[in-house]
């Protein structure tokens, strides 16, 4: 009975051991899909970013209208392409109407509005959920983008927004709504939808 119960006792200790084994691993799977997925984000920022802070520092600040126009969309599809994902960005405000963010997008945006007003910092805030499909899980990730202080030039306040620069953005989006903003303000958001394995 005693050497039953020994051998009993082994095959729990070991299943437990295995069990904490794959949790582990499952868990360091998924801090390492996070970590890849934030270092997506961060190079759409990074490259729109410096396309943007170049042409304005070459052609004066309405180029950056047109730059971010055809920048954005290009950079966000070699990333997407880089790593077989959907990235993108999507806005609080909608400027480019064929960039309306889905029911997803729109419920990570009002969450993060949320958590602003609760007085939660912007920097760093993400959020992120898992989808079950027929084909597999899908993460789908979002993390806030913050006005900064070049973005008022063509996202802030009437008043704000040079003459040239409310020229171009008539010229290119009649129908704009993504002025009006403060820096520190919820502006969108970067969002990436990923295979899971």
């Amino acid at each position: 009975m005693k050497l039953k119960w020994l051998i009993v006792s082994a095959l729990v200790m070991s299943a437990c051991t295995q069990l904490g084994s794959t949790r582990n691993e499952q868990t360091k799977l998924y801090e390492q899909t996070l970590a890849q997925t934030r270092d997506a984000a961060a190079q759409l920022v990074g490259k729109l970013g410096a396309k943007l802070k170049q042409a304005i520092a070459t052609n004066g600040t309405a180029s950056a209208v047109e730059t971010c126009k055809l920048a954005a969309p290009q950079i966000a599809e070699e990333v997407s392409q880089q790593q077989g994902w959907q990235v993108g960005r999507v806005g609080t405000r909608v400027r480019n109407p064929n960039n309306q963010p889905n029911s997803w997008q729109q419920a990570a945006l009002a969450e993060f509005a949320a958590r602003v007003k609760k007085g939660e910092k912007l920097d760093g805030m993400e959020t992120y959920s898992v989808q079950h499909t027929k084909n597999g899980k899908t993460l789908r990730y979002a993390k806030a983008i913050g006005v900064q202080p070049m973005c008022i030039v063509c996202h802030g306040k009437t008043e704000q927004i040079p003459t040239e620069v409310q020229i171009k953005l008539r010229t290119l989006y009649p129908n704009d709504q993504a002025t009006g903003y403060s820096v520190g303000e919820l502006r969108g958001a970067v969002v990436i939808e990923r295979p899971l394995i």
